[in-house]
């Protein structure tokens, strides 16, 4: 196998929307997350919802359910279960919290297809209220990069892949400007997917310098399980592998996304100097 790792941003790359907005919009807490967002951080402020929600009388049970409302497109499905088949090991890198991500990706029978979920801790305390917390604890050290919120340096993460034997190549999705800073420790052989005109675009475009990876944008659903099955692809073909064809379930096949060996992957975007 070619040894494919896949890392993907969670809100707005794989779920169409940003969670901790979903959950406090569909709640009725907008107006109290806008008024104290100015006075801390946004993980921090996001336990201090989840403690006001629960104040009144808002369960888990009832956060779980607004979740599994949050908006998945059936090709985003369709890629992560055909890029599974394909043998990429397949990981998520979010700066969500993992009750949220857990609970969508069990409502849509995804969770199995991912080896490793790296985000924000969460857990249900003895009271019944979500708890969330820093992945990296900012109130005893920093990360020490300036390009990330304090409570996640993604590039923490991804440098820990790259040491793994298996990752020969990675393939990173993302939309936002924390996953700048990954897209920037992948290397030349590497495939960035920025989603195009979201803040990790504006960025690569910004500072092409930075990017060794190659650079291929999607801006639709459509798009995303396309380019990336592409890429998959491509590699595995490289790599002298078996056809993909053979490798793909018939029940994964989507006639209007076409999958063959020797199909050529679209050319790399050039980023703006």
């Amino acid at each position: 196998m070619a040894g494919i790792v896949v890392v993907f941003d969670f809100d707005k790359t794989i779920i169409d929307c940003d969670s901790d907005n979903w959950v406090v919009d569909n709640l009725g807490a907008t107006d109290l997350f806008n008024e104290l967002l100015p006075t801390m951080p946004w993980n921090t402020l996001m336990d201090k919802m989840m403690k006001e929600l629960h104040s009144q009388g808002i369960t888990v049970e009832d956060i779980a359910e607004v979740l599994k409302r949050a908006p998945l497109h059936p090709k985003t499905i369709f890629a992560i279960k055909s890029a599974h088949a394909l043998g990429c090991d397949l990981r998520i890198l979010s700066d969500a919290n993992l009750f949220f991500i857990e609970t969508i990706l069990k409502h849509h029978g995804l969770i199995d297809y991912f080896s490793e979920i790296n985000t924000n801790p969460s857990y249900v305390d003895e009271e019944g209220r979500l708890r969330i917390f820093p992945y990296h604890d900012f109130s005893t050290s920093s990360h020490g990069c300036q390009l990330c919120p304090p409570n996640m340096c993604k590039s923490v993460v991804i440098e820990r892949i790259k040491t793994s034997a298996f990752a020969k190549q990675l393939i990173y999705l993302g939309d936002g400007k924390g996953d700048f800073c990954p897209s920037t420790k992948l290397r030349d052989g590497d495939y960035a997917m920025p989603r195009k005109n979201y803040p990790v675009w504006d960025l690569i475009c910004s500072n092409p310098s930075l990017i060794k990876a190659k650079v291929h944008e999607w801006s639709s659903w459509d798009e995303q399980a396309r380019i990336l099955l592409h890429i998959v692809n491509t590699i595995i073909f490289e790599h002298n592998s078996i056809g993909v064809s053979s490798h793909i379930s018939s029940d994964f096949k989507f006639q209007d996304v076409p999958i063959v060996a020797h199909e050529l992957l679209p050319k790399a975007v050039s980023v703006p100097h």
